[in-house]
C-alpha cells in the first residue's frame, strides 16, 4: 500500500512539472533573463535603420487600416455567431424542451455553419478574381460583400453579384461596395 500512495504522489509532482512547464512555455508574458542582450539588439536596430536613412534605401512596407479593419469584422462576425451557437447548443442539450424545439434548434445551428462556409468559400473566390481582399457578410436576409480594389466598375459588380448568386442563390438581396486600396 506504501508503494502506491509514493507512486500516486511521485506522478502528480511530475504532473504537475509538466503543467507548469507548458504554462510557462506558452505564457504570452514571457519575462527575458538576459535584457542586455534585448538592449543591444534594440541599438543594433536603430542604427540600422538610422544608416539607411542617411543612405536614402529605405523600404517601408505597411499594411492598410482596410485590411485590419476587415480582419476586425469577421473576427465580430465569428464571436457573435460562436455565441449563437453556444446558446442554440444549450437549447439542444436541454432536457426541459420538446424534441420539435430541438430539431429547430439543431437546424438553425446548421445552417449558421453553411452561411459562414459558402461566406469563407465566396471570398476565396472573388479573391481568385483578383482583388486584394473581401469581406462577405450573410445575415440570412441579405447579402454584403466589401471588396478591395485599386479601380472598380458596374460592370465588376455585376460579375461579384453573378458569382455570389451562383454560390448562395438568387433570394437574398445582394449588395456590394468597393473600398479603394491604399
Amino acid at each position: 500500500m506504501l508503494l502506491k500512495k509514493q507512486t500516486v504522489w511521485l506522478l502528480t509532482m511530475l504532473s504537475l512539472v509538466v503543467v507548469l512547464s507548458v504554462y510557462y512555455i506558452t505564457s504570452p508574458n514571457q519575462q527575458g533573463t538576459d535584457l542586455a542582450v534585448d538592449e543591444k539588439k534594440k541599438e543594433e536596430i536603430q542604427t540600422q535603420s538610422k544608416e539607411k536613412n542617411k543612405t536614402g534605401n529605405v523600404e517601408v512596407i505597411t499594411e492598410t487600416a482596410g485590411d485590419e479593419a476587415f480582419e476586425v469584422l469577421r473576427l465580430e462576425l465569428q464571436d457573435e455567431r460562436n455565441k449563437l451557437r453556444e446558446d442554440l447548443t444549450e437549447k439542444v442539450a436541454s432536457k426541459d424542451l420538446s424534441a420539435k424545439e430541438k430539431n429547430k434548434a439543431y437546424e438553425q445551428m446548421e445552417t449558421l455553419t453553411e452561411m459562414a462556409t459558402k461566406e469563407n468559400v465566396l471570398e476565396t473566390l472573388i479573391k481568385s478574381k483578383g482583388y486584394k481582399d473581401a469581406l462577405v457578410r450573410a445575415d440570412g436576409e441579405s447579402v454584403r460583400i466589401t471588396v478591395k480594389a485599386e479601380k472598380h466598375s458596374p460592370s465588376e459588380a455585376n460579375e461579384i453579384i453573378r458569382l455570389v448568386e451562383n454560390e448562395i442563390g438568387e433570394y437574398q438581396p445582394l449588395y456590394v461596395e468597393f473600398q479603394p486600396t491604399k
